[in-house]
């Protein structure tokens, strides 16, 4: 699943645009990113704001965390995943 500050309208667009197979899921407080420890501080052209970092998270069978990919960049991260798989 995926999961952001946006809105749940926002999510539905961009599932549908990219015909993603799996659900979104809105933090608007961003309460669930910091307790998985990916709402940081980062700097934009020299400015400090916070934000999302895109992080890749592999839960288990048994709800167990198997592997985090922290700084995801997008171009190649799939076959990372399934190869980790």
């Amino acid at each position: 699943m995926g999961i952001s500050k946006d809105t749940p309208a926002a999510q539905k667009k961009f599932k549908e645009k990219y015909d993603l197979p799996f659900p979104l899921l809105s933090d608007p407080d961003a309460e669930v990113m910091q307790a998985w420890g990916v709402w940081k501080e980062k700097n934009m052209y020299g400015k400090k704001t916070m934000g999302t970092e895109r992080t890749t998270v592999l839960v288990g069978p048994d709800g167990k965390v198997e592997h985090v990919f922290p700084k995801v960049k997008v171009e190649g991260h799939v076959a990372e995943v399934l190869e980790s798989l």
